[in-house]
């Protein structure tokens, strides 16, 4: 057509994301820009929705969609939730996220999110710790081997120079290979305990990431301890109803989004009202902007439910583009001539 401009769209591969080799660091920094914008209002972000194909239950899709007004950029990120997939040598979540311009609807590049969304969802979790654990918090106790897990417990420790990091999974060779390569990456001792239990009891900080299609009690109320801060975000619930009887403070990521969908760990504590908008301390975003506070002393239990933020994809997505940008990395593909 006459007077139409020639688009491209660039195309990010999961090797191309690795040759950018952004640090923790950049990804932090990233996500903290990203949740600090989510709470003074210059992002839209809208609730998750699910994809759930006639698969026998092997998987479904999550659908998020933002727009963050600091960068100027909106953002779509498909990603799976295939719990065996271990059995096929692939990763549970494989994704991708398109970026598009706000003010033309231009495609403007589509990057894999594999391991982004396990880098982005291991900041917040450790962004969330940042504000609401003790500062002296010195032991690690975390359910899961798989996806975030990795990201969880090296910007936790990034944080707080853990002293006793424990890990546990179902599958003995899952977290004793996880432990072995925790150990070589930190340069300190990471244990494989064989129960959640022995995880858990007694730690500061306490992470349920489990991988479950059932739920399933794992992480009991009364290991919770003075003082602790709880983070469970597996997408089956792993927890009891009683977990936020003790809680002084109950932190989501985002309200609209922890009402939204069938999944996610507090789903039935927001379906029996036991978690509403009334009792909710606050959304992450508003302790990062300052607007509420986050741990206010030493004997505070504390719950951080995080689902997943999708302005943290597209902050880390923007990056990501930025440096391929720069470095003139990714694939240019025609989009419209």
């Amino acid at each position: 057509m006459p007077g139409t401009v020639p688009l491209e769209i660039r195309f990010i591969s999961g090797y191309d994301v690795d040759s950018l080799e952004l640090s923790r660091h950049d990804i932090f920094g990233a996500v903290e820009d990203a949740v600090r914008a989510q709470g003074e209002g210059r992002v839209v972000l809208e609730p998750r929705t699910h994809l759930v194909p006639p698969n026998d239950g092997a998987g479904h899709f999550n659908i998020l969609r933002a727009h963050l007004g600091p960068q100027r950029v909106s953002g779509v990120k498909v990603v799976g939730d295939f719990v065996t997939n271990y059995l096929r040598g692939l990763p549970s979540e494989l994704g991708l996220v398109t970026i598009y311009d706000p003010d033309t609807g231009a495609p403007l590049a589509i990057i894999d999110a594999t391991d982004l969304t396990s880098a982005r969802t291991g900041a917040v979790t450790a962004l969330g710790a940042r504000h609401l654990a003790r500062p002296d918090s010195k032991v690690l106790g975390h359910i899961g081997a798989r996806g975030t897990a990795w990201w969880n417990i090296m910007m936790l420790d990034d944080l707080f120079d853990l002293e006793e990091i424990r890990v546990t999974s179902a599958r003995a060779e899952s977290r004793e290979s996880f432990a072995a390569e925790l150990t070589t990456a930190l340069g300190k001792e990471v244990q494989a305990v064989a129960t959640p239990e022995e995880a858990m009891a007694g730690a500061d900080i306490m992470v349920e990431a489990s991988r479950l299609v059932e739920p399933e009690v794992l992480l009991r109320t009364e290991w919770v301890t003075p003082g602790s801060l709880v983070v469970p975000y597996g997408t089956v619930s792993a927890v009891e109803l009683s977990l936020t009887d003790v809680m002084d403070k109950v932190v989501v990521d985002d309200w609209g989004q922890a009402q939204a969908g069938r999944f996610g760990a507090l789903r039935e504590h927001i379906d029996k009202r036991l978690v509403t908008r009334e009792n909710l301390h606050a959304e992450l975003g508003d302790i990062v902007a300052g607007t509420a506070p986050g741990r206010e002393s030493s004997k505070e239990r504390i719950l951080f439910w995080h689902r997943g933020l999708a302005t943290t994809d597209l902050a880390v997505a923007h990056l990501i583009l930025q440096r391929a940008e720069q470095r003139e990395i990714g694939t240019l593909l025609p989009y419209r001539r």
